[in-house]
């Protein structure tokens, strides 16, 4: 009888594995099919082509959308962080067109700034994209150029 119970019990458990795998299985099926780069995709599959405004991005709802987006949004801070910064240890200049900008040189903003982040000339060149700094040259290089004047936009 004992014996029997311990059969019923693992039978359950190797059922409830089973059914587990199928549900997975099912499930990684169905994805495969809408995946463009899987032989299992159908041919109802829409694939982006170049010049499309949905090529090259991750399909919407997906996580790697969400890990996008959650980058974004960490990044935007980061710039944020960077304009205040700058705004708090820079200096008020006036520009060759006319206008006052709060500029720092980057050896000052890159001393002040280890602090708070290691990614500073990453953050510097995502702010120049979107235009909220400038500075001359491509990249920044802590000593080499220490006295390259960076602008808040």
């Amino acid at each position: 009888m004992e014996n029997e119970d311990s059969d019923s019990t693992s039978a359950v458990s190797v059922k409830r594995m089973k059914d587990n795998w199928q549900r997975w299985s099912d499930k990684h099926q169905e994805y495969q099919k809408q995946n463009p780069f899987s032989q299992a995709a159908t041919p109802s599959t829409v694939v982006p082509h170049r010049g499309q405004d949905d090529y090259g991005r991750p399909m919407q709802g997906s996580k790697t959308e969400k890990r996008g987006n959650d980058a974004n949004t960490h990044i935007s801070r980061e710039v944020q962080e960077l304009c205040k910064v700058i705004r708090s240890i820079g200096e008020m200049r006036k520009s060759s067109s006319g206008g006052d900008h709060i500029t720092v040189l980057f050896g000052k903003l890159f001393e002040h700034y280890v602090t708070i982040s290691n990614k500073l000339v990453g953050i510097l060149l995502q702010a120049r994209k979107h235009g909220l700094v400038y500075f001359e040259g491509e990249m920044l290089w802590q000593g080499k150029d220490d006295n390259v004047t960076i602008a808040l936009l």
